[in-house]
């Protein structure tokens, strides 16, 4: 049977226009890294049994499958059809069309989380100091702190010297015990610029009352530097809001037009079938394991921001997030909300009946299938290092070109 197909401006059009679409890149993780566009989704074909039901929660959801010539588009839209989705089209042309239509392809993964947050950074000015500057105040036994805010496994591989684990949305919650003299400097650091960006501007527009500043460059501009990383660490920040980190985290969402819900609004949400709902359970793993509201999906905050295209590939879909201290809800949905998505954080909910468990975990691609990020690991390959980025360093002009991503900045 023949698959219908849509033609690039078409799948244009319904970005600007923010209608539910889920561009699906059939392809493997690697292949997905070479180029695609910029909210194009991967969703392997031989692993649409696996993830559709958790990633495309919404059966009747338009659809559109792509590949670069490999042939693999016919099978992932019977695998689809066999698990109960109705409605599935192909990209006229695949990849191959987008490029000729003239429209923009976005190498890397988790490129549009990443092109946002060279925006922030272009538009606020987030303050940064370079890998020597941080050694030279680690060598001085400057009043500084050090905040990791990538996974905790990321950071056990390998982190600045003296640093500490407080992952992304963590932040506001935790660096009040993390730093509690206002005078003392806080330094963000992730492994390349997205999450320090993000985690840094995070406190700034929180309030926090200390200097903050980003590791520039992160792990790779501290390796490219030369400087020595520790590994095994197992230092974590504790909870320990700052003075008014909760009041002021629910003012950065207002301001970025998150809105706040209680049980009538979102089971009038979850009532509305012909719209893909998201709900997103952002504390981190040991809380929601100890109890969650049903049928929210644990997703780290900060994670959630970097990997959004991987948790919510529906473009034009709506998020729900929750949190029982609410700071991480509030938090990761004025990014959200910045980057285009009709988000909302739900109100309690937690003095009642919770589930108990561990989170859901999709299972691992196949290592030769997936994309190896050049700051992952220990081995350290320099050049490639310096590729990636010079890659994000552009991702501001090339959103410019594309022009389809209706970001703002707050």
């Amino acid at each position: 049977m023949t698959i219908p197909s849509v033609t690039p401006s078409q799948i244009r059009s319904a970005l600007l226009l923010r209608e539910e679409i889920a561009l699906l890149d059939v392809r493997h993780e690697a292949a997905f890294a070479t180029g695609h566009p910029l909210f194009a989704a991967n969703m392997a074909s031989d692993r649409i049994e696996l993830e559709a039901a958790v990633r495309l929660p919404r059966q009747d959801v338009p659809i559109v499958l792509y590949d670069a010539g490999e042939g693999l588009v016919a099978a992932a839209s019977d695998r689809f059809k066999a698990l109960g989705y109705t409605n599935i089209r192909q990209l006229e042309g695949g990849l191959e069309g987008w490029r000729q239509a003239g429209f923009e392809i976005f190498e890397d993964v988790n490129s549009y989380a990443k092109a946002f947050g060279e925006l922030v950074e272009h538009r606020r000015h987030t303050p940064s100091l370079v890998a020597d500057e941080v050694a030279a105040l680690i060598e001085a036994k400057a009043n500084i702190q050090i905040l990791d805010v990538r996974r905790f496994d990321e950071y056990t591989t390998m982190n600045i010297p003296g640093s500490i684990s407080v992952p992304g949305a963590e932040l506001v919650l935790r660096a009040g015990r993390a730093a509690p003299d206002p005078e003392t400097t806080i330094v963000v650091n992730c492994a390349g610029r997205t999450r320090s960006i993000i985690g840094t501007q995070s406190l700034i527009n929180a309030g926090v009352a200390n200097k903050v500043v980003a590791l520039r460059n992160g792990t790779i501009g501290w390796t490219l530097a030369s400087q020595q990383l520790e590994h095994g660490s197992d230092r974590r920040g504790e909870i320990g809001a700052f003075k008014g980190a909760e009041a002021n985290a629910r003012d950065v969402a207002y301001r970025a037009g998150v809105r706040h819900i209680g049980v009538e609004e979102i089971t009038a949400l979850q009532a509305q079938r012909n719209r893909t709902l998201y709900r997103f359970d952002v504390r981190d793993e040991a809380e929601h394991t100890a109890g969650h509201l049903k049928g929210f999906r644990h997703y780290p905050g900060g994670q959630l921001v970097q990997e959004i295209d991987m948790a919510a590939p529906v473009r034009g879909a709506r998020i729900v997030l929750t949190d029982d201290r609410s700071v991480r809800a509030d938090m990761t949905a004025s990014w959200l909300a910045q980057m285009g998505w009709d988000v909302f954080v739900f109100d309690g909910g937690y003095d009642g009946a919770l589930e108990v468990g561990p989170p859901l975990v999709l299972p691992k691609p196949d290592p030769s299938h997936r994309y190896r990020r050049p700051y992952e690991g220990t081995d350290i390959n320099t050049s490639a290092m310096q590729a990636y980025l010079d890659w994000e360093y552009g991702l501001v002009d090339q959103l410019r070109r594309d022009a389809t991503h209706g970001f703002f900045v707050i």
